[in-house]
């Protein structure tokens, strides 16, 4: 059996291992990028097996705060904490953001185009029960070779290029990754901007059904289907539970 590895559903969480935690029913703290002393404090690196160019992370700080700034040039990687949250409370994703620019080349509706200077993945628990035969046996392949048991579906919010802002669309490699632009093109590139998301409302929206639980969640600046070149920046990520009427 050939496996692609740019399919996202199988390969973006690859060297993600998802080992049982408890099941988070209250508001989750994401490990903070202002507090961090290293990279490696509730995160890893998410790299990729057929991929030898990465992105640059590092810790900096930016009007007096601790953030991670993120640098692509042809390549991919990405930064990943491990989750086992359930949505039932309807979680609220916060973070803020900057970028220097998008990509000329960017179209996410492309294989082509399927690079953004910014991005983070919200990955979902695998729901065997849910899967036909040939799903459940690209799995199984992959996870015989990687060792890993790999999530599920995923949100996928991005700053887009053309993509006009609020829209969804399945990612060019799979209708298991959907696409949520969040931002799109250069107006705001060089300013933070603040992002808030209803995690079960974009999931029921994107697949028609409530989530199961949160597995994961990453940060990804990549350009390695572009071939361009563009630098972000990530603040401190937070999961809340949604407001109240």
């Amino acid at each position: 059996m050939i496996i692609s590895i740019r399919t996202h559903t199988w390969l973006v969480f690859a060297l993600l291992s998802l080992a049982s935690l408890p099941l988070l029913a209250q508001e989750a703290t994401l490990p903070p990028f202002s507090k961090m002393e290293s990279l490696t404090d509730g995160w890893e690196p998410l790299e990729f097996p057929n991929i030898d160019q990465h992105s640059h992370y590092e810790l900096t700080r930016e009007n007096g705060a601790q953030v991670v700034k993120a640098q692509t040039s042809g390549g991919a990687s990405g930064l990943i904490t491990r989750l086992n949250i359930m949505p039932e409370d309807s979680p609220m994703l916060s973070w803020r953001w900057k970028v220097s620019n998008v990509f000329a080349k960017g179209d996410a509706r492309k294989k082509s185009g399927d690079d953004y200077p910014a991005r983070i993945y919200v990955a979902f628990e695998f729901e065997p029960e849910k899967a036909g035969f040939f799903e459940r046996a690209k799995r199984k392949t992959v996870e015989v070779l990687f060792g890993e048991e790999l999530p599920g579906n995923a949100l996928n919010y991005i700053w887009a290029n053309t993509l006009p802002e609020g829209e969804f669309i399945a990612n060019p490699y799979t209708d298991k990754t959907m696409m949520i632009a969040v931002n799109s093109g250069s107006g705001n590139a060089g300013e933070w901007v603040t992002i808030e998301r209803d995690i079960m409302a974009d999931y029921r929206k994107a697949f028609g059904e409530n989530p199961p639980p949160i597995r994961g969640i990453a940060i990804m600046s990549d350009s390695d289907n572009t071939g361009e070149q563009a630098s972000a920046w990530y603040g401190d990520i937070s999961l809340t539970k949604a407001k109240q009427d």
